[in-house]
């Protein structure tokens, strides 16, 4: 457990943390709320809240952030006492850097706090999103609940007082993430007013964008270790690997950041690094995951370590960078060397279990689409299929050793719901692919990926993990 006697971060002890941590070198009095961030977790204190603070150090005090949560108090109540700061640790094979980060302001729990949290996104020249995949859904009520209904609200704010919008950068990982949000956007301002989402359609901006960096989830006992080796109590600590990658689509309503000058790179057009991450870093990470759990392993380092699942992952991602268009900057060979190493850091520590979660609102983009062009390519979809198989089996909610656990995922009741009385591997396929909300229609009913995933099920069950990845090498 945390100490108690530690002093808890905040602003007044900046001065006198201990040597060896950096720490924000701008006066943040001076610093604006010129963005508002959805969703303050763990990911975006090690990502873009980590580049602001950047931005913020170069002398610019207009882009200090307001964090929003739509729903859980954790983030408010774990950020308020530390003045919105937090100690990110970043990790490589050859050592970690330790700073504390100064770019948020603040949090508002939009829950009973709507109008605060409207005021705030209206005032900002860019709204910026992570919200996971589950967080894309349509408004349907008068007071708002999603972040479409938020941003829908606070446009209409910026338009009664005569200003342009803002901007609205989704930072999830979905495939054309600008485009989706902007429907949603538009669906729920036209439940408003059809002239608002005239406006926000005429003058708005939802550039897409791609974020890249691998972040654990910190446990209770790690925070703890960091904790009594840092000198003080932080309940925001995050852990990051050294990489970091952030591309944005030149698209913005207004003024915007010099993100250039702090390496993100803006381009014309984002689509290719957000396809090559969905289909080669984050379709590997959910195949480790359900396999390597199934095989026993704990981390990703763990599961790339064994040859037969490293073979495997090259099979996948052999499969998958067919589907994939080549451009200047984006080196598909060189991406998937890079990602080993990124996989096989020992001192990250990312947990198999944490990247299965949700994953029914993850199979589409990572795997079913790949899945897609290449059963229309007439091309073979052996690896793939394994990965879907894999994540049929986890939905089973028991080990190999027969041990329970629970399936962390929004679908995951509907789902054992549709397999009880499925016996056979054919008829727990049928059974979930007949979900339209996971699987296209079309998909499901094509014979090649319906046999596919069942012929690697059934070795799934009969023969285990392990010896069904020793199979496919």
């Amino acid at each position: 457990m945390t100490p108690l006697s530690l002093e808890r971060l905040n602003g007044a002890m900046l001065g006198r943390l201990p040597a060896g941590i950096g720490r924000p070198t701008y006066d943040r009095a001076r610093i604006a709320a010129g963005v508002v961030h959805i969703g303050v977790g763990a990911f975006h204190r090690a990502h873009q809240a980590a580049w602001f603070d950047e931005l913020l150090a170069l002398s610019d005090p207009r882009w200090g952030i307001q964090g929003v949560s739509l729903r859980s108090p954790t983030a408010e109540q774990t950020l308020a006492p530390q003045d919105g700061l937090y100690t990110l640790i970043e990790r490589s094979a050859d050592g970690e850097t330790v700073r504390v980060r100064g770019a948020i302001l603040g949090v508002i729990n939009a829950a009973g706090r709507e109008r605060e949290a409207i005021d705030a996104m209206a005032a900002a020249e860019l709204v910026s999103l992570t919200i996971t995949e589950k967080g894309y859904a349509p408004e349907t009520a008068d007071v708002p609940t999603t972040a479409a209904g938020f941003l829908a609200q606070a446009l209409d704010r910026r338009r009664a007082a005569g200003l342009a919008p803002f901007t609205v950068l989704s930072c999830d990982n979905l495939d054309d993430n600008g485009a989706r949000i902007r429907a949603l956007v538009l669906a729920a301002a036209a439940r408003i007013d059809p002239g608002l989402a005239t406006w926000i359609e005429r003058h708005g901006a939802f550039p897409s964008s791609m974020v890249d960096r691998i972040t654990p989830a910190t446990t209770a006992e790690e925070k703890a270790t960091l904790e009594a080796r840092l000198g003080y109590r932080d309940d925001a600590v995050v852990t990051a690997e050294h990489f970091r990658q952030w591309v944005i689509e030149d698209r913005f309503a207004g003024p915007r950041p010099a993100f250039e000058a702090v390496g993100v790179q803006v381009v014309a057009d984002v689509a290719p690094w957000p396809a090559a991450k969905l289909r080669l870093l984050n379709a590997a990470h959910s195949a480790l995951a359900y396999l390597g759990a199934l095989a026993g392993f704990t981390y990703v380092h763990e599961a790339i370590g064994w040859p037969p699942l490293r073979a495997y992952v090259r099979r996948l991602w052999s499969e998958a960078a067919s589907t994939l268009t080549p451009t200047a900057g984006l080196d598909l060979d060189a991406y998937q060397a890079a990602l080993l190493k990124r996989f096989d850091n020992p001192h990250l520590r990312h947990r198999l279990t944490q990247i299965a979660m949700d994953g029914s609102q993850k199979l589409s983009p990572r795997l079913l689409a790949t899945i897609e062009d290449r059963l229309a390519a007439g091309q073979s979809i052996d690896a793939l299929a394994l990965a879907v198989a894999a994540w049929v089996r986890w939905q089973l909610g028991v080990d190999e050793a027969g041990a329970r656990f629970t399936v962390e995922d929004p679908r995951a009741a509907g789902l054992a719901r549709a397999m009880v009385g499925a016996n056979t591997a054919a008829e727990m396929v049928a059974a979930v692919i007949a979900d339209s909300a996971i699987f296209p229609p079309a998909l499901a009913a094509n014979p090649l990926f319906a046999q596919g995933v069942t012929r690697n099920l059934e070795r799934l069950l009969l023969d285990g993990a392990r010896a069904t990845v020793g199979e496919t090498t």
